[in-house]
């Protein structure tokens, strides 16, 4: 089982952004945290490394779901979603699968949970 989902864009890595965040509000998601690693590196260990943004996407209805379905699912919210540039002017967007990352918790009701975000993270990518 894979612990992701991607897509390969030919736009710009601003543009990229931008336009998954809109499809994330779209679907019920705001961004929690904006990881800037590119700058973050330059910063603490002043290397380059290539244009990559972690964003901390939170669906506010199923995040109190999963929470009250198990209270230390926190530690794994919010979901992750990766912009990074490629070579050869691409950009790569990719999610967590929340299936993947939420089993190691032996809980049904967390699982249902992880079945909807899911496809709601699917249909993000796939749209882009």
């Amino acid at each position: 089982m894979s612990y992701y989902f991607s897509k390969t864009l030919k736009i710009s890595f601003e543009e990229a952004v931008a336009r998954v965040t809109e499809t994330l509000k779209k679907d019920g998601f705001g961004i929690l945290t904006e990881i800037d690693v590119k700058e973050t590196l330059k910063k603490k260990l002043n290397v380059d490394f290539r244009k990559y943004k972690i964003l901390g996407a939170c669906n506010p209805p199923f995040a109190y779901k999963a929470l009250q379905a198990e209270d230390k699912i926190g530690l794994m919210l919010p979901c992750n979603v990766i912009v990074q540039e490629l070579p050869g002017g691409k950009v790569e967007v990719a999610a967590v699968d929340p299936v993947a990352s939420m089993a190691a918790v032996d809980n049904t009701k967390l699982a249902e949970v992880g079945q909807e975000v899911r496809a709601k993270l699917k249909a993000v990518i796939d749209n882009l």
